[in-house]
């Protein structure tokens, strides 16, 4: 906790000071290219989270092996499942947590799986959006403690949490969300044995497999965020959140892991075995959170 402490007190340290020169004047002369007149949301909203842009490298070449032929990943280790037809794979947060993005080609279709760290958030998106094909990096900022990221296209910048482009040429305009779920990676191995698992292009590039945000998941409030926190759940606390047409249903993990839940024929089944990704300093030796199933009328 000590050394996630000073790294992040490093770190706001360094953002605060960046505030003043926050906003189009200052990010132009960081050499953005992005149309600042066009934005859906308040410049002030929006920090710096330490590193300048692509200072958290995106993978735009994955590389991927068997399930069966990785020997370095223990059984409950977290990995985003991701599949579109027959071609089902598996991104590790151990390589994510230092990339956070991985732009790739699943069953056809071009994706962008993410992962933001600060949000516990691994949400995967269609890259494509009116009619062309995007490609995404980060951009060292952070809304409301969640990766911005932007397209290498228009330049446009991207809320990770939602899929909307917030500021720049295409602001307002909606990445498609693809269904996908956290499983331990002895779950996949056993579901899909020869299914491909992203490793590292350059295994000596990061320390894979450790978590640079040690005891993260138990803090008290999530990193350079200024909104108002909640009254009656901790503000880090794992929530499961089911976007329906309608309004999402929204429910913490400690209430599924202890009673399931049901409504309008969703059904949230909590599932043991896997580690938090943001608690021990070696994920493998985070504490059990687990993870959930969601069908819908049985599906």
């Amino acid at each position: 906790m000590l050394l996630l402490t000073r790294t992040l007190a490093l770190i706001a340290a360094m953002t605060f000071s960046a505030i003043a020169v926050a906003g189009p004047e200052g990010w132009i002369r960081e050499g953005w290219k992005t149309d600042f007149s066009r934005s859906s949301v308040q410049f002030d909203e929006i920090v710096s989270g330490g590193p300048p842009r692509d200072g958290i490298p995106s993978i735009d070449d994955p590389k991927f092996v068997g399930a069966s032929e990785v020997k370095d990943i223990e059984d409950r280790e977290p990995v985003i499942q991701f599949g579109l037809g027959d071609d089902v794979r598996a991104y590790p947060l151990r390589v994510l947590t230092w990339h956070e993005i991985a732009n790739d080609v699943v069953g056809g279709a071009p994706v962008a799986v993410t992962y933001c760290p600060l949000c516990n958030a691994a949400i995967v998106f269609d890259r494509r959006v009116t009619g062309r094909v995007l490609e995404f990096g980060t951009t060292g900022k952070l809304r409301h403690s969640d990766l911005v990221m932007y397209d290498r296209q228009t330049e446009s910048w991207w809320q990770q949490f939602t899929g909307e482009a917030i500021v720049g040429e295409l602001a307002g305009e909606n990445l498609k969300l693809l269904p996908s779920r956290i499983v331990s990676f002895g779950a996949f191995r056993a579901a899909y044995p020869r299914g491909p698992v992203l490793v590292p292009n350059d295994p000596g590039f990061r320390d894979y497999g450790r978590n640079p945000y040690t005891s993260y998941d138990t803090a008290t409030a999530p990193f350079l965020f200024g909104g108002e926190l909640p009254e009656n759940i901790p503000a880090m606390a794992h929530v499961v959140v089911v976007r329906t047409e309608g309004k999402p249903i929204i429910v913490s993990l400690e209430k599924i892991r202890a009673d399931g839940f049901e409504q309008d024929g969703y059904r949230i089944a909590f599932e043991a075995g896997v580690a938090s990704a943001l608690d021990h300093s070696t994920i493998a030796k985070g504490r059990e959170i687990g993870t959930v199933r969601v069908t819908k009328n049985g599906r």
